[in-house]
């Protein structure tokens, strides 16, 4: 089967090749054969012995006739076949004809395209000689196609770039490399192209010029480094700064507070109650200059810790009531309720941005107040808080302009105020950079409310608590005779109790509605005036149970009439007046004139600590000596790191220890944190007492904290101090490690 299936593809390949020769053959064999048949028939017939019948002979010749016929029809059905595939493939020929045109057309743009491409496009074979070059390399090698082309050319590399392959196996990288027009920068991506089938495959590589990117890239790098530099110079002058201006600082505020403890007369006192609040000025202002010099650089890091939500907006509020009731201004706090115990955040940070803008409402209100309202947000677990005050307003065309840095609303304004500008611009880049806004309403003359609104997730640790029990005040009626920002939230928060609350604010109105009804409280604010409270004190003891009067912290040791039931202190705290309403009416009134006062914590110890104080400034060694001594404690005053350094190994070597070493930083000879790490060392060799060490820092930057406790340090002091502050660090330090003082 398989040998007659070769005979016939030869003879096929013969015939499609030689079709002359086929033809003749074919035609020699017809003519024989018929020849041959047509002469034995008719010698046959002629023959003496053949018995010729004519009947016979024409049935013979009818047949071979018919033969014939049927071979001819034969061959005419087969012609028109062989013609209607003739047709079909003249058909599919000319389609064939027509794509091929269609093809080279194509092939013909591609390849103009190919060869026109600004990319440089070259291939070469397995050995590295060149296949193809366009026109595009060809320029930029200076070199005609027909001279590159089976060359092993390349370019001179000067630098070579980074280098990466994608998955399909295709290799990017950059090169810098020597042309007639000189060095440019080449992004090439190579790969494996295969051409025609049963061909090697061919390493196609695409370039493109990317000189002018490439510059410009890093053009920009090198600005960006330089930038970086100059903002880590520009910190690094800050810090000096601050460090060199802190250090006088803590004299002057210092040497005021120990003067202010002397006997002076009238004058004297307000003298040095100017230095120290001047210096306490100049202390706040080099503060907004490191925090924007922290926000510039991208230094700003933010605490992610829980925190009690109320008791931040109660200390702001207790904070800044001096500063308010100084001027004759209210100030008041209102926390929804609604509101979790505690929420994780950036307390201080908070704090910061809610000082600056209470201080701000305080300092730009004459008459009325401020509040401090925190609410829901709009969105879920952010909070919003509103500082809204009755100050002098601010214009829409400048609202804007004050979150800029050094802009006030106008010059006007910056001469009567005073103040640097700095403090809405470092408030509103925290408040971005904890993820919230800030915005403003304002008009002149009509106040202005700014709302902080700032994501702060409950903390699960305060979920389902509450600060304090609310008194359950539904259906008692509460009478509240005050004016002001304060009176209107204490109604707000009565009313949210449940309480049926009446707020006036003219005493002969007041007086007026008592006997109408029995009342469960009166709570009478004394600012209506001293006579005009005590007197309604006593109108109300027939008609309430209890009976409030709210003072402020200035008031708060007058005498007071015994007409009332207890009292409040301004601004109210939320869990002070429900533990107040909560009481049994009518608890018989106590003396209310002036609480005792508790002394100051002043320790007098009976065995105060051995302080070693490495310090290189004398006024600075002297005010530290002097605030130890009032404290009670025996100092030990070292002027660098190496005198430091012998005073405590010769207190250690005659068994009298330092109990403390208060350590400065920056010394001549040896620094601190040097000094620091060689009485670690020197402790952990010899297995001895272990001696805190507390830093005396007037920098304020994080990697300085950073170097302190790397260094073996226990905590920092950061210059100014005060007797407050080094107490408080002193106690803390004493109660973590259990010293006697």
């Amino acid at each position: 089967m398989g040998g007659t299936f070769r005979i016939k593809v030869r003879m096929r390949r013969f015939r499609r090749r030689y079709p002359k020769i086929a033809f003749a053959i074919r035609s020699f064999m017809i003519f024989s054969a018929t020849f041959g048949g047509a002469y034995g028939f008719v010698s046959g017939s002629r023959a003496e012995n053949s018995g010729y019948d004519p009947n016979t002979f024409a049935i013979g010749a009818s047949f071979l006739f018919a033969l014939a016929c049927l071979g001819l029809a034969t061959l005419s059905m087969r012609l028109r076949f062989v013609n209607k595939r003739l047709r079909t493939l003249a058909a599919h020929n000319e389609a064939l004809i027509d794509r091929n045109w269609e093809l080279k057309e194509a092939e013909e743009r591609a390849r103009s395209l190919f060869e026109s491409q600004g990319d440089l496009i070259v291939l070469r074979d397995h050995q590295g000689r060149i296949t193809f070059a366009n026109d595009a390399y060809c320029a930029l090698a200076g070199q005609a196609r027909s001279a590159l082309v089976g060359t092993r050319f390349d370019f001179d590399v000067l630098e070579q770039g980074d280098s990466a392959r994608e998955s399909n196996g295709t290799r990017i990288h950059d090169q810098k490399i020597a042309t007639p027009l000189g060095a440019r920068w080449i992004a090439w991506r190579e790969g494996f192209v295969r051409h025609d089938a049963g061909q090697p495959a061919e390493l196609q590589s695409v370039g493109r010029d990317v000189t002018d990117r490439t510059e410009t890239e890093r053009a920009l790098s090198d600005a960006r480094d330089q930038a970086d530099a100059a903002n880590r110079a520009k910190s690094r002058f800050l810090a000096m700064a601050s460090h060199e201006i802190r250090n006088p600082l803590n004299g002057i505020i210092g040497m005021g507070g120990l003067l202010l403890d002397t006997t002076l007369t009238p004058e004297q006192t307000t003298y040095a109650k100017a230095v120290k609040t001047s210096g306490e000025a100049l202390m706040a202002l080099i503060e907004e200059l490191l925090d924007y010099s922290k926000i510039e650089a991208g230094k700003l890091d933010l605490e992610q810790r829980p925190f009690a939500l109320s008791t931040l907006i109660e200390e702001i509020t207790e904070l800044l009531a001096p500063r308010a009731q100084a001027k004759h201004l209210e100030i008041a706090a209102y926390i929804d309720e609604r509101l979790p115990l505690e929420v994780i955040g950036d307390a201080g940070r908070l704090r910061q941005v809610l000082l600056n803008l209470a201080g701000n409402a305080i300092k730009f209100t004459a008459n009325g107040g401020v509040a401090l309202i925190v609410e829901p947000g709009i969105w879920p677990n952010e909070i919003s808080f509103l500082v809204r005050d009755t100050g002098i307003g601010i214009a829409p065309e400048a609202q804007s302009r004050i979150f800029r840095e050094f802009e006030q609303a106008d010059d006007r304004v910056a001469r009567t105020y005073g103040g640097t500008g700095l403090g809405l611009a470092i408030s509103e880049r925290i408040v971005k950079r904890m993820g919230g806004r800030i915005t403003l309403e304002s008009a002149p003359a009509k106040g202005s409310t700014f709302e902080v609104a700032v994501p702060l997730a409950p903390s699960q640790t305060g979920a389902g608590q509450t600060a304090f029990p609310s008194p359950d005040l539904t259906g008692k009626s509460m009478l509240l005779v005050a004016d002001g920002i304060e009176a209107s939230l204490i109604a707000r928060r009565l009313e949210r109790w449940g309480g049926q609350t009446c707020l006036v604010a003219d005493a002969a109105v007041a007086e007026a509605l008592l006997p109408e009804r029995s009342w469960h409280a009166v709570l009478i604010d004394r600012a209506i005036g001293t006579t005009v409270a005590d007197r309604l004190g006593e109108v109300a003891r027939a008609h309430a149970t209890q009976r409030l009067v709210l003072l402020t912290s200035g008031s708060r040791h007058d005498k007071l009439s015994a007409a009332f039931t207890g009292f409040l202190v301004k601004p109210l705290r939320a869990a002070s007046l429900a533990a107040r309403l909560a009481l049994t009416p009518e608890v018989p009134s106590p003396d209310l004139a002036p609480e005792p006062v508790e002394p100051a914590a002043v320790r007098a110890p009976t065995k105060g600590l051995s302080i070693l104080v490495a310090e290189d400034n004398e006024i600075n060694a002297l005010l530290m000596r002097s605030l130890l001594t009032k404290l009670g404690h025996r100092v030990v005053i070292a002027v660098h790191g190496e005198a430091a350094l012998e005073s405590w190994l010769a207190a250690g070597s005659a068994g009298a220890p330092f109990d403390l070493v208060l350590m400065d930083i920056q010394m001549p000879q040896l620094d601190g944190i040097e000094a620091t790490k060689r009485i670690r060392t020197h402790e952990a060799a010899t297995g001895g007492h272990h001696t805190p060490i507390l830093a005396l820092t007037a920098n304020t930057l994080v990697e300085d904290r950073y170097a302190c406790f790397e260094a073996g340090m226990n905590g920092f002091l950061i210059k100014p101090l005060d007797r407050e502050k080094l107490d408080e660090a002193l106690a803390g330090l004493a109660a973590a490690r259990q010293l006697v003082v």
